[in-house]
């Protein structure tokens, strides 16, 4: 197929290449374009099957919102090529997926494996843990004390504070967190150089040494939480670990294939994404003293803070969606078991949502953002990210006193799951 609708096979590449997300100001001229010229087109690339590119927020909305219409689980939940959704099916038996989490799941399935934790993350829940959790963000400030002034804070903050929460919810202890980010890190950043498994072989387009990789990241997750499912079934406690490990649905155990998939979404999601934010946060407010000095003067603006940055960063890049039946979405029509993929940082960018939407702004209002996604996959943990990110600028904004860039930044490459890998600053506190 080919006319207007089809997207120039350049701005098509460059959406899917991971490079291109480690570099915000190419990406976004190509959503930028996309929105204004073809903000529903399809691409044609070799070595990919075909997918239409949904980047307006109204459109990202509309599809979220219809799980009948457009499915998650029927053709892989992620962006691959035609190549490694073949090899992935060989390996499975003919599903497109390594794990079946809550992301790969359409209903019925996907609201009874939810309702398994849903309470969990519950903000009247969430109250039973915030006092531990206010403890621990005090902990990492007290380390931004110790560290004297300077530090990279995606390796020193970011990435462990959330880490060491949900690793306590979940019931991991804190002397395996070390190997719980190596293995999200090499999940999530398999094709970014710095992340990926070492040996690995991956680059922008999956290879075999690509799935290669995954399947022993995804195996070596599946053995320790083994572990954990035994210790939980015969010893249970008052943490995730032991409601997944006890888990039914329809009065059946959950299988272990399941089991050890909730594990990942909750083990991995739960810190990457909100480590994510964080980072970005702090990257923007060095970029905009003006918003640091805004927030730090009004207390109240925090929460504002928290829902810009997480706006501002957009941690997951993007979800596939495919059609159950022929639709017509604005002026195209889209055939029964098409791909679609819903473009995150470009809804949380449209110009008909935002004002001045390429401007960091802490008392932004309304701010409509996509980055938890939207409908039944609206992400579970998202309460729980808003108070990690709340309690930890509440303990840190009024001890500090100034913040700036110590060197560059620097995003992952990668096209899934993205975030601030580096973040030199110096500071002062007080």
């Amino acid at each position: 197929m080919a006319g207007l609708e089809t997207l120039p096979p350049e701005v098509a590449s460059t959406i899917i290449d991971p490079r291109a997300h480690a570099d915000p100001i190419r990406l976004h001229e190509a959503y930028r374009w996309l929105r204004a010229n073809n903000p529903l087109g399809r691409a044609e690339l070799d070595g990919v099957d075909p997918f239409w590119v949904v980047t307006k927020h109204a459109d990202i909305l509309a599809i979220s919102r219809d799980n009948a219409l457009y499915r998650s689980g029927d053709l892989p939940t992620v962006f691959t090529t035609r190549e490694a959704d073949q090899k992935v099916r060989q390996l499975t038996g003919g599903s497109p997926h390594l794990v079946r989490s809550l992301v790969q799941m359409d209903e019925p399935d996907h609201m009874k494996y939810r309702a398994l934790t849903q309470a969990w993350f519950m903000p009247s829940n969430l109250k039973r843990v915030e006092d531990r959790i206010r403890v621990i963000a005090r902990s990492f400030v007290e380390k931004l004390y110790d560290l004297g002034g300077a530090c990279d804070f995606v390796a020193d903050v970011a990435l462990h504070y959330p880490l060491r929460v949900i690793m306590e919810i979940l019931g991991v202890p804190e002397t395996d967190e070390p190997r719980m980010l190596q293995l999200t890190q090499e999940l999530f950043g398999s094709t970014d150089p710095d992340l990926k498994r070492t040996g690995a072989d991956a680059g922008p387009m999956d290879t075999d040494a690509a799935i290669a990789n995954l399947q022993a990241v995804i195996a070596d997750f599946f053995g320790y939480f083994n572990a954990i499912t035994l210790d939980r079934q015969a010893n249970p406690r008052g943490d995730v670990a032991s409601v997944i490990a006890n888990g039914t649905i329809d009065g059946a155990p959950i299988s272990p294939f399941e089991a050890m998939s909730y594990y990942i979404i909750v083990a991995t999601a739960g810190h990457d994404t909100t480590s994510s934010s964080t980072a970005g946060a702090l990257w923007a407010l060095c970029d905009n003293p003006k918003e640091l000095a805004k927030v730090k003067a009004d207390p109240r603006l925090v929460s504002g803070l928290v829902e810009e940055s997480i706006r501002w960063t957009t941690p997951v890049r993007h979800f596939m969606r495919s059609t159950t039946a022929d639709v017509r979405v604005r002026d195209r029509d889209i055939a029964k078991g098409e791909w679609l993929m819903l473009c995150y940082p470009s809804g949380n960018r449209d110009e008909e949502v935002f004002e001045d939407p390429f401007a960091f702004r802490v008392d932004r209002e309304p701010n409509r953002h996509l980055a938890f996604g939207y409908g039944a996959h609206l992400c579970l943990g998202q309460n729980l990210a808003r108070m990690e990110m709340r309690i930890l600028w509440e303990e840190l904004l009024p001890r500090l006193q100034t913040v700036e860039l110590a060197g560059e930044p620097r995003l992952s490459e990668a096209a899934f799951v993205n975030g601030p890998k580096a973040l030199p600053i110096r500071y002062a506190l007080v």
